[in-house]
């Protein structure tokens, strides 16, 4: 029988979040464009979270 503990694993949904709001409140008071900073917040937000999800997975 295996008796080590659970391993907590990382989130990277606050990554996301963090991604998407962040580059919509970026775009729109810097380039009056909250739709386009939305988008690309949301594009680096799920590169962050695939980084940590592939990280914890080791």
């Amino acid at each position: 029988m295996d008796r080590r503990p659970p391993r907590n694993t990382a989130a990277g949904g606050f990554a996301l979040a963090t991604g998407a709001l962040g580059g919509a409140l970026i775009g729109a008071a810097g380039f009056h464009q909250p739709t386009i900073g939305l988008l690309v917040g949301v594009g680096v937000g799920t590169i962050i979270a695939l980084a940590v999800w592939l990280v914890d997975r080791r």
